[in-house]
């Protein structure tokens, strides 16, 4: 599942990645490729309907824009900053209702660290998109972990 807001430049990286990655890669139909944008609670059904979830976003920490962190839903939390509104929805809170109703799947989080984000621009900076072979990568060899292969990898094997 790919998150972020495509309107707000590097914060879309989520989105622009796995509409790249489906293009490259086909699964057998228990793997689905989700565009999860910015849906909020809408990504309730979607999450509590899996097994094993892989999120590709961008993490806002101080580091070198474009650096890749792999986190689990513990390790992750102990990242994140804490909520600047009450009326935000973040993709946590998603996974929180999920655990309540004893439906969280499990979670693997590939993120990385934007260059530009709030710039109201759809473009992503270069760096970011060079990201996508290690994002690539990295979400492959969860799939392979989870007995998931491409079949376009298959194919060349």
């Amino acid at each position: 599942m790919g998150l972020g807001n495509i309107l707000l430049g590097d914060e879309g990286f989520g989105v622009h990645f796995v509409r790249w990655f489906e293009e490259r890669h086909r699964f057998d139909d228990s793997v689905y490729i989700m565009d999860g944008g910015v849906l909020g609670y809408l990504l309730l059904d979607p999450v509590t309907d899996t097994r094993n979830l892989i999120v590709v976003d961008v993490i806002k920490i101080e580091d070198e824009p474009g650096s890749i962190y792999r986190f689990n839903r513990e390790s992750l939390e102990a990242h994140l900053p804490p909520p600047t509104s009450a009326h935000e929805v973040e993709f946590l809170d998603v996974l929180n209702k999920a655990e309540m109703i004893d439906r969280l799947p499990n979670t693997s989080f590939i993120l990385v660290v934007p260059e530009r984000i709030n710039d109201m621009i759809m473009e992503m900076t270069p760096r970011m998109t060079e990201r996508f072979p290690d994002v690539e990568r990295l979400v492959l060899e969860e799939l392979s972990a989870l007995g998931h292969q491409s079949k376009k990898e298959a194919d060349h094997a």
